[in-house]
């Protein structure tokens, strides 16, 4: 008895780490995304974001005027501080910058260390410090000011300016109306078809009844990227082309066969008694349906409200097919990917701060409705 024990002390510890080890890896890249929509582009693209409290090694490019140059002895000397250089202050508003290394081309910006004399190719001897002081000497007259690339220590910084930026975006609060209007049709109307069809599917016998599960089974393995054409196809021959309505029911039409799926296998699990009893105290099916399976059902139901929801709201090739392409039907997805992705990049604080905004809501519906999603998912599981 104690090695059973034992044994299942070991399981038990066994799974709480597995669990733990998926829970991390689930919530590992929206930390990290919400990390990144407070960081500047320059910090994002030279480091990860479990680096964002630490300091970044950035590089500048300083351009020096030749307007301080005099003359000692036989040499022209020109002296200054890249420090001072406008575009190069603003990224250390303490002056807290040190130069890690420098150089006098755009390909090698860290070319030699700070303290190390340099040849230029127009001539003379240049010379940059740690603490971003700089000397060049010329035989000759200096009439230009180099241009000086550099490698600094930039302290951590964080913003709110790209939430700002993008919750004040042209037109992105239209484009959340938008994924609204979308989204909630798209999943209330594939669960009303769904339900009758399970219930109709458990507990109705008629012809053909095994060859129609057979082919919801099979459907659920078909990619919806082989009905787009055709699908868009019948929509324009039928009249509803581009529209809400022809998204809502491409939606329904990909969401049907793993809703039915799902409401079926746990509807054919519901006891029999109940129904049986129902119907011989005189109930119709509607009734059944409607004051018995239903309520009954709720935990299949907020399991696919909860998948179609992601799906919806998160979707884009559906959304660039079946909507006009004009800014007033764009939804989040087509308007973080057209104007924010398309005009901006390389700008991946933005790019993080829309992405973090667009699965807001999804995460607010996924943690208040995942308590059912397990039941929901193993329905019919177990007899």
């Amino acid at each position: 008895m104690d090695n059973i024990a034992g044994q299942n002390q070991g399981g038990k510890i066994a799974v709480n780490i597995t669990v733990i080890i998926l829970v991390l890896l689930w919530l590992l890249p929206t930390i990290g995304l919400f990390v990144s929509s407070f960081r500047e582009r320059d910090q994002i693209s030279n480091s990860g974001w479990w680096q964002a409290p630490f300091s970044v090694d950035l590089n500048f490019r300083a351009r020096v005027a030749a307007d301080g140059a005099r003359q000692e002895g036989t040499q022209y000397v020109l002296e200054g501080n890249l420090f001072d250089d406008p575009e190069i202050a603003e990224a250390f508003p303490e002056d807290n910058g040190s130069v890690s290394a420098f150089g006098t081309r755009a390909v090698a910006p860290d070319e030699f260390t700070p303290g190390t004399a340099t040849e230029l190719r127009s001539g003379g001897t240049l010379t940059v410090q740690a603490d971003g002081s700089f000397r060049l000497e010329s035989a000759e007259p200096i009439d230009r000011g180099p241009t000086i690339y550099l490698a600094a220590e930039t302290p951590p910084r964080f913003t709110l300016l790209n939430y700002d930026t993008v919750l004040n975006a042209n037109g992105m609060d239209r484009a959340f109306i938008n994924t609204l209007t979308v989204t909630i049709p798209a999943t209330i109307i594939p669960i009303l078809i769904a339900a009758f069809a399970a219930y109709a599917l458990a507990w109705m016998d008629f012809p053909g009844r095994g060859v129609l599960i057979a082919a919801v089974v099979g459907l659920l393995v078909v990619p919806l990227q082989l009905a787009l054409v055709p699908l868009l196809k019948l929509h324009t021959d039928i009249g509803i082309g581009q529209s809400f309505l022809g998204i809502w029911l491409a939606h329904t039409g990909f969401g049907l066969p793993l809703a039915v799926y799902l409401l079926r296998n746990y509807m054919v699990g519901l006891p029999r008694d109940i129904i049986e009893g129902a119907k011989v105290d005189g109930a119709t099916d509607f009734q059944i349906f409607t004051k018995i399976i239903l309520p009954l059902s709720f935990p299949a139901l907020a399991s696919f409200a909860i998948f179609q929801f992601l799906w919806t709201w998160n979707d884009l090739l559906v959304a660039k097919v079946f909507l006009p392409s004009g800014a007033e039907s764009q939804v989040m997805t087509v308007k973080i990917a057209d104007d924010l992705l398309g005009s901006r990049g390389g700008d991946w604080g933005i790019l993080a701060t829309a992405a973090f905004v667009s699965i807001a809501v999804p995460l607010i519906v996924f943690f208040t409705m995942q308590r059912y999603l397990v039941r929901g998912l193993l329905a019919g599981s177990v007899k």
